[in-house]
């Protein structure tokens, strides 16, 4: 795995052991030893990762760590803290400060080569997620770093995997405190849990009594539903071995009895927060390609999304030997109601129609706006009858009731004129048959409007 490690300390000795180790595995190294240096690394996004020592000169890790997951910019970097410090108190107020993870020195290699590893896994799939959502910005989509800096990690839904009473009656409690948590004792049963109940994180006992907790882990992974949910494991303190197996197979994070419950919640909602700031970049990503390929005034598909998928449909109908039939649709005398109740009006006008064509169409139909107050509609498995029949549906359905325009404080007469034609033959080109439509729509324009006219080759 190729990743660059910032290793921060103000003591040369330690930066070179953990330099010496972390290029052993191929991880390519930086390095800082002061709190500022280290801020103006990540700031360039020049890491992947920080190991950040506590005790520094200038600016302490503790306030290094809030520092860089308070700004926009940094936040998504994973810190893991690397210091002499063990108290429980030292390791809370770390994960408080936003750190991803706090190990105490000495540091195993193993431990410390593992947790790097899986934490750069998992920055690296946020950056894809990242990379795909740039878009979003350029198309109105809100960014969701603000969102995630102010988060709090709280108000999640947790669910508690543990089936000994005397570990999840005390563990239980005091999630509860924070967050909304359903305790499942019954491992077998955990996955169906965890995959129907839109958990934020999972919470899972390695030290089950019947049943392998890391095969438990490797189902909830394997699965669309519960792919990306968060996984806090709890282990016993000489079952690193396992642990160490939990992080490879995709163990977002760990704890080791006897359970602090005060480190519990500060790492429950470090990955609480984790998990929202994905799905928000999840969301942004769909929303992009949802806004790519949709018109936003009307809700419709729009020409872009038409032309990429026409050809498909065509040669889908020709395969099969099914009739393909296509609708161009035209707002009569759009342009004057523009001019004469103004561009809202003519928005509300086009949104209701959009309205009606939904209602008077297929789901497998493909309705979209071809451009100003033109509209296409593809109607898979449709002979030009069928086709007609719909067409003079649609046109007393715009006909036989006004429109509302102005906040439905006016109503206003609108009327259609409509194009159709056929795929006559295998192998025809798709754009004959949108030419012929849009013949026999000059045809219905020309003849007087508020008409269905159809075409055939």
């Amino acid at each position: 795995m190729s990743a660059r490690v910032l290793v921060v300390d103000d003591v040369l000795a330690n930066v070179k052991l953990l330099e010496a180790r972390l290029s052993a595995e191929y991880f390519d190294v930086v390095t800082a030893n002061c709190g500022t240096q280290a801020l103006e690394i990540c700031e360039r996004a020049e890491c992947d990762i920080v190991l950040l020592d506590v005790m520094m000169p200038d600016i302490d890790g503790f306030e290094v760590c809030r520092r860089l997951k308070s700004n926009p910019r940094t936040h998504f970097i994973p810190v893991v803290m690397v210091t002499a410090l063990d108290s429980p108190s030292d390791r809370v107020r770390g994960l408080d400060a936003g750190a991803d993870d706090f190990l105490t020195k000495p540091v195993s290699d193993v431990v410390l080569i593992a947790r790097v590893r899986s934490l750069t896994r998992l920055k690296m799939m946020t950056d894809e997620l990242r990379m795909r959502a740039i878009t979003s910005h350029e198309i109105g989509v809100q960014a969701p770093e603000r969102d995630a800096v102010a988060d709090t990690g709280r108000g999640g839904r947790v669910l508690l995997v543990d089936d000994r009473p005397s570990s999840y009656e005390r563990l239980a409690p005091v999630l509860a405190g924070e967050h909304s948590v359903d305790v499942e004792p019954n491992p077998a049963d955990a996955v169906f849990h965890a995959a129907e109940g839109n958990y934020d994180l999972l919470i899972i006992s390695l030290g089950l009594e019947n049943f392998d907790g890391l095969r438990l882990c490797s189902q909830v992974r394997s699965l669309e539903r519960t792919r990306s949910v968060p996984i806090l494991a709890i282990s016993d303190a000489d079952n690193n071995s396992r642990l160490l197996r939990g992080l490879e197979i995709g163990v977002n994070d760990y704890l080791l009895r006897p359970v602090d419950k005060n480190e519990l919640l500060a790492r429950a909602r470090t990955q609480i927060r984790k998990r929202r700031y994905t799905d928000h970049l999840r969301d942004n990503v769909q929303n992009s390609i949802e806004m790519a390929i949709t018109d936003q005034l009307t809700g419709l598909h729009n020409r872009r999304y038409m032309e990429s998928h026409l050809g498909t449909l065509a040669e889908q109908a020709a395969a099969r030997g099914k009739p393909l039939a296509l609708m161009m649709l035209d707002i009569d005398y759009f342009k004057a109601i523009n001019d004469g109740h103004g561009h809202d009006a003519g928005d509300d006008v086009l949104r209701e129609f959009a309205v009606r064509i939904r209602k008077s169409i297929r789901g497998i139909d493909l309705a979209c706006r071809y451009g100003g107050e033109e509209f296409v509609i593809v109607m898979p498995e449709t002979d030009l009858h069928v086709a007609g029949m719909v067409a003079e549906r649609l046109r007393r359905s715009i006909a036989s009731e006004p429109f509302a325009i102005e906040r439905g404080l006016k109503r206003i007469e609108v009327t259609i004129s409509i194009g159709i034609s056929t795929l006559e033959r295998k192998g025809e080109p798709i754009n004959d048959v949108l030419k012929r439509a849009d013949q026999a729509l000059y045809r219905a324009k020309h003849d007087g409007r508020n008409r269905v006219v159809a075409t055939a080759a």
